[in-house]
């Protein structure tokens, strides 16, 4: 882990806990899946453009890198139509807990793309994570095609994740949160016809608002995407991608207590559904009990050496 402040902390569960409002946005808002992300991304690139102009903020960056930058933003929306269409198929509860796998990936996703070792620590925290995952399955099959969804986005989380920690390195939040919703929304668009005749089976694309979808969508474009995500970035120049990822698992703790609050009983499940996220949200407070043990160790280590 790197070194970061209590207030980075407090911030990623701030944040953390606007993304667990995110899938309740989406069960809210009556578009589809991909409409909605289009939307999502549409307004959340405007948005921090329009945030980047008053600040005074540089847009270009080197055009080598942009491409790398709007690629990545594909990824996220890949990631956010299957978020989106694991909460719809299934429930809010079952896709945040498919999501609360994102660590696992990351444990071993950053490795291969930063090129260093895996740590039989987060690898632990992995199985943990698995033996949880089994627990719902075997109560909540009903659920596999959501909590299926929510597990590829989930890996697709960590991937973007993993990127985005070597590209602030290089560029500002602003300036990839913009780049890589601009990405998202055109890659939306251009994954519409795959989207329309592969997964809706050809149904029409469902453009129009219906009710408060125009207050939903606004808070989840502004709120949710550009303040979160320019900061969770911003957090990453401090805090590394698996620490930030194992808090995030802490998403589903928010989202479904918000969940049940909202939306009642078609959001309880199982007793067994609970106890398996429980044993996945363990990884959360042993990861940083592990960390800093082989901290303290390489630390001793150095000393006598």
């Amino acid at each position: 882990m790197q070194g970061g402040s209590i207030k980075d902390y407090l911030m990623l569960h701030l944040i953390v806990l606007i993304w667990g409002f995110t899938a309740i946005l989406g069960l809210l808002i009556t578009l589809p899946a991909l409409e909605l992300v289009f939307y999502r991304t549409l307004i959340a690139s405007v948005g921090v453009l329009i945030l980047m102009w008053f600040r005074t903020k540089p847009v270009l960056i080197p055009f080598h890198e942009m491409w790398k930058v709007i690629g990545t933003g594909c990824l996220i929306a890949l990631h956010w139509i299957l978020f989106f269409g694991s909460a719809k198929v299934s429930t809010a509860s079952v896709c945040l807990a498919g999501m609360a796998t994102t660590s696992l990936w990351t444990a071993f996703v950053e490795p291969f793309i930063n090129r260093t070792k895996i740590k039989w620590y987060e690898v632990l925290l992995g199985l943990i994570v698995i033996s949880g995952l089994l627990v719902i399955f075997k109560f909540e099959s009903g659920y596999w095609l959501g909590l299926s969804m929510a597990l590829v986005s989930a890996f697709l989380a960590a991937v973007f994740s993993v990127i985005n920690g070597r590209l602030t390195q290089r560029h500002s939040p602003y300036q990839i949160t913009f780049y890589e919703m601009a990405g998202a929304c055109i890659f939306s668009l251009l994954f519409l016809p795959v989207y329309s005749f592969g997964f809706n089976d050809g149904e029409p694309i469902q453009w129009a608002w219906h009710g408060l979808d125009w207050f939903w969508l606004f808070l989840l474009g502004g709120v949710c995407t550009v303040y979160a995500f320019s900061v969770s970035v911003e957090l990453m120049k401090r805090l590394s991608v698996f620490s930030i990822n194992l808090t995030v698992n802490l998403e589903p703790v928010y989202g479904i207590v918000l969940a049940v609050l909202i939306f009642g009983e078609s959001e309880k499940m199982t007793p067994e559904f609970y106890y398996g996220t429980l044993i996945i949200l363990i990884s959360v407070l042993i990861y940083p009990v592990l960390n800093y043990w082989n901290r303290r160790r390489k630390k001793a280590v150095r000393t006598l050496g």
